[in-house]
């Protein structure tokens, strides 16, 4: 190590939700760069390499002009208190800092609070309510688990320390030979770079899921199935009733699942099905079900989200109690029939990947946006605020897939604001706008205060 470089251990990386928090990385302090990041997957490695200072870059902008950040937060605050049906998104790249003053803000201004898990897992979170869920850490599944099932996920892809760190090959407590101690089951409608780790690959006809879980829910309550059951789901029954006697009699089995299930036909039905299963099966072993999550934080945006509203996304504040309706509150919806009329963005680029309806509308509204970089909403931005990275230049908490919370450990400053401070800037003045605009009217009676967090 030269004079101009420094090593951090223990250090998070915030690309997936996997949140794996064993990195070594060096620094380039004149450079303001990391230059090495041992223990990363290779999209880890990406996202450490790509994240470099532009100190030439504005830290605010109104209307693609250069101000001051002060100005900036006024003008923020300005736009989202005028509107009659503000909306924020966003927020699963961000510490849960910065996420519980996002939630205060739109309380304040009675808007919609959604973030990306209405456009992923949202069919899950619909499910958890309906059925619950029989869950566990990463840890447990690590050092119990002897039968893991991959269902419409490619984690070698997407999670690629997935399967080394957590459930295939680590040596754990109970699975002391990694590997060698479990059964891998893959579902999928194709084979992907994940079907190699798979002991058994089970590929059912595509929006088929449902069938595909109903028909193993049958077969563990003992229940004695059709013989056209493979002409309907794609799967032989032997195979079935295989899987479904291996589920029963192993000794800690796990469901991990992905978008694969939920964004096909079915949806939070399938979400609903596989829960029902895992619940099922705890009356024979042990059995839980986890959803793998995809961006740095999206599970801890789920959690204060919901411990601050009692919803997990899509949630409307407009008659000053939290509302939750997915389809009407979620953000493509809110754009796409164009409702919302000022928008807060978090780290977040909707405009880059959204239906063309919906972003059509974003642009003809005045919108706010927080990010690290240049992105397409941003360039529509009518106050553009560039902010620090999370894990990088900034410390907070994220939470893992499996709700675990973690503190990041900064690499290196970087000369922009993190997303908290300017947030905390736009809730303090948004405060004093509502109580002004509250007395202006000569209303009386109790002033609802947003709570300091």
């Amino acid at each position: 190590m030269t004079e101009n470089t420094k090593i951090i251990e223990n250090a998070t990386c915030t690309f997936c939700g996997c949140v794996c928090d064993d990195m070594i990385l060096t620094v380039d302090l004149d450079e303001k760069k990391i230059i090495k990041s041992k223990n990363a997957c290779v999209l880890g490695r990406a996202w450490f390499a790509e994240h470099t200072i532009e100190e030439d870059a504005p830290a605010a902008m109104i209307d693609g002009k250069e101000v001051s950040i002060e100005e900036a937060i006024e003008e923020a605050a300005q736009t989202l208190t005028k509107a009659k049906f503000p909306i924020t998104y966003g927020l699963s790249d961000t510490t849960c800092e910065a996420q519980r003053q996002a939630v205060a803000i739109t309380d304040r201004i009675k808007g919609n609070i959604d973030t990306t898990t209405s456009v992923c897992h949202g069919p899950s979170g619909l499910a958890f309510q309906g059925v619950g869920e029989s869950t566990s850490t990463l840890g447990e599944v690590k050092n119990r688990a002897d039968l893991v099932i991959y269902w419409g996920g490619n984690p070698a892809e997407s999670h690629p320390r997935h399967f080394g760190r957590y459930a295939v090959t680590p040596k754990g407590m109970f699975t002391p030979r990694g590997k060698k101690d479990r059964t891998v089951v893959l579902v999928d409608v194709r084979k992907t770079k994940s079907s190699p780790v798979a002991d058994i690959l089970i590929r059912p006809k595509p929006g088929k899921d449902f069938e595909v879980l109903w028909a193993l829910r049958a077969l563990v309550k003992g229940k004695k199935l059709s013989d056209d059951i493979e002409e309907r789901t794609g799967v032989p029954l032997a195979v079935l009733q295989d899987l479904s006697d291996r589920m029963k009699n192993c000794r800690f089995g796990v469901l991990f699942f992905g978008m694969g299930l939920t964004m096909t036909r079915g949806r939070h039905f399938n979400s609903g099905a596989l829960l029902a299963l895992a619940t099922d099966l705890n009356e024979f072993t042990h059995f839980v079900a986890k959803p793998v999550r995809g961006h740095g934080n999206v599970t801890g945006a789920d959690n204060v989200v919901s411990w601050q509203t009692g919803y997990p996304f899509g949630v409307n504040f407009s008659r000053g109690y939290p509302r939750f309706n997915p389809g009407e509150f979620t953000t493509v919806d809110t754009l796409a029939n164009a409702h919302a009329d000022a928008a807060m963005i978090i780290a977040s680029d909707p405009a880059s990947n959204f239906p063309k309806k919906a972003i059509q509308h974003l642009k003809s509204i005045p919108i706010v946006v927080l990010d690290t970089k240049c992105t397409e909403t941003s360039k529509d931005a009518h106050v553009a605020f560039r902010t620090s990275t999370y894990g990088i230049n900034t410390t907070g908490t994220v939470y893992r897939m499996d709700d675990v919370p973690i503190t990041l450990r900064p690499a290196f400053e970087s000369p922009f604001p993190d997303d908290e401070t300017i947030l905390k800037g736009i809730n303090k003045r948004v405060n004093e706008l509502m109580l002004a605009k509250h007395y202006a009217s000569g209303a009386s009676g109790e002033v609802k205060v947003a709570a300091p967090v």
